[in-house]
């Protein structure tokens, strides 16, 4: 007799809901049925009663088959299936292509009961009309744009740096000028990148650049944005627009001495920081447009234009926002507000938008300079020679205290958070308080939310790197307020969402890179490799087994189709690992994991920096006669991994720069200074550094252009 909690597996299983999974050791788990209620909940399922669960499953098996979605994907010249509900064994079809043009046929009924189209080879989002339903049509490449590509068919093996935008320095009086003496701006940015190109680097893989909330600047995670569509306005340099008004807005706001103090600061101090640069736009703002070239203001109105409601919504939220803060002290969100300010389509948002329209113009303002600032990095990028120039970094999700969770409410699981299940690395899981999309709400919605984030990603870019791109295929979600191993992995089309990402990728010609470590789903990275995606390779996960003292796997033994590197944001530095930093680290703030003490840590450690130095020399980028260094071999692991045939290496700046501490510490929020350390040079003079000038010509020589 089947009881109540098979119907409701069925339903978590046809909703894409695994109720069975197996861990980072390979055993098989069970979802609880309490969480699987909690998450079809959440999923806009009623499955508070045995009848509700039969209802929602009799409703899944009635859409499956009943007509058009509202947005189709195709591969080039493959026959495309529909479903169709009718007993029609053929109808006519007419497509109108996006670039103009039509083609019109016969779909006829096929094997497996749908009707078939005739395969189109034309890329693009085009309009299908099947009887009296519509549909757009998303005929994709079979692959991303590749760096072969970029190379006009060159075969690639490039260097990159991978920078914490926030974390650059500039020359002091230039970075007063700007406002931006606490921490990294786009010019910043910009001057990095055309050094870097000078020394022969194709790309600057940099960290995110979301939208952050400007009225509350103490939260700087960038991986917990407000809106992954818009920008950080802090990033913006107004000197770049504005020139001398700039230094003219620091003095009119007596800025000048705290400005000072801030550029001395080997730690961002974002809340001071931040009220500072802001302080700056604002006077600017004032003055504007009384002050600006008439070119400028029209510029900034063509871009209010272009950027529709969705920018309208952003600066509106921006807008409640700060009233909110500055009225109660309210820092919290959109969750906490008064009941009609909730909806931004409601009559009380729309009243206090034309009761505050200069400050709502105010936050399209600061958009306007970021956009503009990003795109001259990128331009400058370009110009330099780089074949690639900026490579965006997009963040799993948002806060869902936050802009989109605000604005696009029907499309996000604001109550469930992305994260990832125990295991080796992270034995108590992870849940990383961020929003997810609803998969059953982009199918729903065209992908339109999906479609917009990447267009967001690759304006002014020439490659996007997807965190956690694990989630295009599943994603572990965890309700809200429960513990990281009380969640369950959610099915996400993949298959189209990889179409959509290799026809965006080839619109902007911008190469795409997938985040593929942790718990990885079978066959995953052979997916993402056919349709082009770059994988990653990190030194500390690449080796011949999991035991203390196992081989660091070969150079020629990496991946062809993954980008390689020596470490990333969120572990251990070249010189960091070598000193046990981030044991030190782990052990006075109680991450090590349970039973385990810092001496095992450390002998552990020691046995894989013997290991290293062994493969080191094996590879030939230290003498085999050479004696163990004390300090941290730094050239020559960046040899050793520039040595392999992946197409790109990515050298984080803190490897070029030979430094010890990580810009981020997982599991910790105020315990360790996450996002705010700062390089120890300014951006004009990082390459006159002894070690930096050495890997940097190293680098040339071994992946530079020709």
């Amino acid at each position: 007799m089947r009881g109540p909690d098979h119907d409701l597996e069925r339903l978590a299983g046809a909703a894409g809901v695994a109720v069975h999974w197996r861990d980072a050791m390979g055993r098989e788990q069970v979802v609880a049925p309490e969480v699987l209620r909690t998450l079809l909940t959440e999923l806009g399922f009623d499955v508070e009663t045995p009848a509700g669960v039969a209802d929602c499953l009799e409703r899944l098996e009635h859409e499956s088959g009943q007509g058009l979605p509202a947005l189709k994907t195709a591969s080039p010249g493959a026959p495309v299936e529909l479903p169709w509900a009718g007993s029609e064994a053929e109808l006519p079809f007419q497509l109108s292509f996006e670039d103009g043009g039509r083609m019109s046929g016969i779909a006829r009924r096929g094997a497996s009961g749908a009707l078939v189209l005739p395969g189109v080879d034309r890329p693009g989002y085009h309009t299908l009309q099947l009887g009296q339903a519509a549909c757009t049509l998303a005929v994709a490449p079979d692959r991303c744009f590749a760096i072969d590509d970029a190379l006009h068919g060159a075969p690639a093996r490039l260097w990159s740096l991978g920078v914490q935008l926030y974390g650059l320095r500039r020359d002091a009086a230039a970075s007063i000028a700007a406002g931006s003496s606490g921490f990294g701006d786009f010019t910043a940015l910009r001057l990095l990148a055309e050094q870097a190109a000078a020394r022969g680097a194709s790309a600057i893989a940099v960290s995110p650049v979301h939208a952050m909330f400007s009225a509350d600047p103490g939260r700087y995670s960038p991986y917990a944005p407000s809106s992954r569509l818009f920008l950080n306005v802090l990033y913006a340099d107004p000197a770049a627009l504005f020139g001398p008004q700039a230094l003219a807005a620091v003095s009119a706001r007596g800025l000048g001495d705290e400005l000072s103090r801030l550029a001395g600061l080997s730690l961002v101090d974002w809340p001071a920081a931040g009220r500072a640069k802001l302080a700056v736009l604002r006077a600017l703002f004032d003055d504007f447009p009384r002050n600006a070239p008439p070119r400028m203001h029209e510029d900034f109105q063509a871009f209010e234009r272009e950027g529709g409601e969705p920018l309208r919504s952003h600066a509106r939220f921006e807008a409640i926002h700060a009233w909110r803060v500055e009225q109660t002290r309210d820092r919290s969100g959109w969750r906490q507000w008064p009941a009609a300010f909730r909806s931004p389509a409601s009559p009380e948002v729309a009243r206090f938008a034309a009761q505050h329209e200069h400050e709502v113009r105010f936050h399209v303002f600061l958009q306007w300079l970021a956009a503009r600032g990003l795109a001259e990095v990128q331009a400058a990028a370009r110009r330099a020679g780089m074949p690639v120039g900026l490579i965006s970094d997009l963040a799993v999700g948002t806060d869902p205290s936050g802009s989109h969770a605000w604005a696009r409410q029907e499309e996000v699981l604001a109550r469930l958070s992305p994260g990832a299940p125990p295991d080796l690395f992270n034995p108590r899981g992870q849940a990383w308080g961020l929003t997810a999309f609803s998969p059953r709400a982009l199918a729903a919605n065209g992908y339109r939310a999906f479609i917009e984030l990447l267009r967001a990603s690759l304006a002014h870019a020439g490659g996007v790197r997807i965190d956690h791109a694990l989630g295009l295929s599943r994603m572990w979600l965890v309700p809200e307020g429960a513990s990281p191993d009380e969640g369950a992995y959610v099915r996400y089309p993949f298959q189209d969402m990889m179409r959509l990402i290799a026809l965006e990728s080839w619109r902007h010609r911008a190469i795409v890179i997938g985040e593929n470590l942790g718990t990885v789903p079978e066959g995953f990275n052979e997916q993402i490799a056919r349709a082009g995606m770059l994988g990653m390779d990190v030194l500390w996960f690449n080796r011949e087994g999991t035991w203390p003292g196992a081989p660091f796997r070969a150079p020629g033994g990496w991946s062809r189709q993954a980008l390689a590197t020596t470490t990333t944001h969120d572990l251990p530095t070249v010189a960091g690992w070598w000193q046990g930093t981030d044991i030190r680290w782990r052990a006075e703030l109680g991450l090590l994991a349970e039973g385990r003490g810092i001496e095992a840590e450390q002998a552990e450690r020691g046995q894989d920096r013997a290991r290293l130095w062994e493969d080191l020399g094996r590879a030939g980028t230290v003498g085999a006669g050479d004696p163990f260094p004390p300090e941290a071999p730094v050239t020559a692991v960046l040899d050793f991994v520039a040595q392999t045939p992946a197409p790109l290496l990515v050298v984080p700046l803190e490897d070029m720069l030979g430094l010890q501490e990580q810009p981020n510490l997982p599991g910790t929020v105020d315990t360790h200074p996450n996002w705010r350390r700062r390089m120890p040079l300014p951006v004009e003079s990082l390459f006159e550094e002894p070690g930096a000038a050495g890997r940097a010509a190293l680098l040339a020589r071994t992946r530079g252009r020709a």
